[in-house]
């Protein structure tokens, strides 16, 4: 009898990522893409709009990553996951330790290749998605606390020829640029170096440090105020000067989080 075909969405906010991801799985056997996202809200919609048996979701994306993304779907809807994620020693012992698949960049075809039988077999023994749910956020525990040991106090920036050690407490935002991430502080001195926001950012202490948007960080204690703006945005005002355009998915969060006592 032949099974059905593993019906699949990939999440990735890198486009040769998801692109070389998606490629992979063209070349093996009994797969069907339904449904790519390069967010973690448009991963949302289209599992909840496709109901595939499988979501390769990217760890790390802007607003809101894989961890994210199965937090807020229904057990009902929720399939089978693997997370696709640069090395990170607490990241992998979270995932092992609570039995969730993942995959290592560049992903290998082998390793995904295992990843799809272990889908496959799940699958056929009709997993519960309460089961998956709870793994999930035993994962989602284990990888905050891990987190929480391994945050950035200092960042080396070059100026000329010199190094300097730019103590994290000083920087009011990062907002990328490509590989690019220019740092200004709350002095307004201003640094560029190459790096990924989405890997800084998991680096840093989500209770210092929030997303305004896709390509923007900020130190919480440098915003001095926020002005509503139409289409019900913000745009926020540092306490250095630096006036900063807030996303819609991340003005929900600020309205939930700073702006409500």
């Amino acid at each position: 009898m032949t099974l059905p075909a593993l019906r699949i969405v990939v999440a990735d906010d890198e486009r040769p990522a998801r692109r070389f991801l998606v490629n992979l799985l063209t070349g093996c056997q009994g797969v069907e893409v339904v449904g790519e996202a390069r967010t973690g809200a448009e991963a949302i919609a289209a599992i909840e709009a496709q109901r595939p048996d499988l979501a390769l979701l990217d760890l790390q994306m802007p607003e809101l990553g894989g961890l994210d993304v199965v937090r807020r779907l229904d057990p009902d809807t929720l399939p089978l996951v693997a997370f696709v994620t640069a090395f990170e020693d607490f990241a992998i012992e979270a995932f092992e330790l609570n039995a969730i698949d993942y995959l290592l960049k560049p992903v290998e075809a082998g390793r995904l290749r295992a990843t799809l039988d272990r889908a496959r077999a799940r699958r056929e023994r009709r997993e519960p998605g309460v089961e998956r749910a709870a793994a999930l956020a035993g994962a989602a525990a284990t990888y905050a606390q891990a987190g929480r040991r391994a945050h950035l106090e200092r960042i080396p920036v070059r100026r000329g020829a010199e190094v300097i050690i730019l103590p994290v407490k000083q920087i009011a935002s990062v907002v990328s640029e490509g590989e690019l991430l220019h740092i200004t502080t709350l002095a307004r001195d201003r640094y560029t170096i190459t790096h990924r926001l989405h890997l800084l950012e998991v680096r840093l202490d989500s209770r210092r440090f929030i997303r305004l948007a896709r390509g923007t960080l900020v130190n919480i204690d440098a915003i001095a105020k926020v002005s509503p703006m139409p289409g019900g945005t913000y745009l926020a005002t540092l306490s250095n000067g630096q006036a900063l355009q807030v996303s819609r998915i991340q003005s929900r969060v600020l309205r939930e989080t700073l702006l409500k006592l």
